[in-house]
């Protein structure tokens, strides 16, 4: 997409006249191409309570997502003076979000990409990695941890495949048998055989197929025989 620099800024320019500064005295303003081609903007808007002003590219953001959403391709943020300012830190955090690393920012003597001023950013994919962490063995199963087996099988959630299972302990001494506990549920096999290893060392994974496969420690028992390596 071919962005127009100079009428981004004037955009930026135009609504940084609009800004409520009354404390600070430093009038923001800040316009972005959206990804289908309008123009969204904001200004900065200060507080007597100092923790609470938004920033110019707040109002930029939500103005996108109030006019349809979509990403920010290019972003000009000026100062008082009409010239190219550079965001802060936690506005940064903001283009990534709504703009993604490639996104352009306004500056001299060439832009930026968001992805430069804000290196190894958090943004949505770390979340992604977060859900699903593995939950520590509760207390009050902790004496059974290395015993049992723990069954990792599909499901299905809303429509959609996803892996769960659950600990059991059908032999030994002791009150505790049957299922010992059920698990969550997740998108990738891996993380319910990382949820089984924190329990013990006896892990069946059951395909959607019904197949069941060993992903324990040492030799697969006779009656499965198939290794899990995915």
């Amino acid at each position: 997409m071919e962005i127009d620099w100079v009428a981004l800024r004037a955009a930026a320019v135009e609504v940084m006249g609009h800004a409520y500064a009354p404390y600070s005295d430093f009038p923001v303003g800040v316009a972005g191409l959206v990804d289908d081609g309008r123009v969204v903007v904001g200004c900065n808007v200060e507080n007597a309570s100092y923790g609470v002003t938004l920033c110019a590219e707040c109002g930029m953001v939500s103005a996108l997502h109030a006019s349809g959403g979509g990403r920010l391709v290019a972003v000009s943020c000026v100062d008082g003076a009409g010239q190219p300012l550079m965001p802060c830190g936690r506005c940064r955090q903001l283009l990534f979000e709504h703009g993604g690393p490639e996104c352009l920012v306004e500056a001299l003597p060439e832009p930026l990409r968001v992805g430069d001023l804000l290196p190894h950013a958090f943004g949505p994919a770390n979340l992604d990695k977060g859900r699903g962490a593995i939950p520590e063995v509760p207390e009050r199963l902790a004496r059974w941890r290395g015993r049992g087996t723990v069954f990792v099988h599909t499901d299905s959630a809303g429509g959609a495949l996803v892996w769960t299972g659950y600990w059991e302990r059908s032999s030994g001494e002791g009150e505790e048998k049957g299922i010992l506990e059920e698990a969550p549920t997740w998108h990738d096999p891996a993380q319910g055989i990382e949820w089984a290893r924190a329990r013990t060392a006896r892990i069946v994974v059951v395909d959607e197929a019904g197949e069941t496969w060993w992903a324990g420690e040492g030799q697969a028992p006779a009656e499965i025989g198939k290794r899990w390596e995915a």
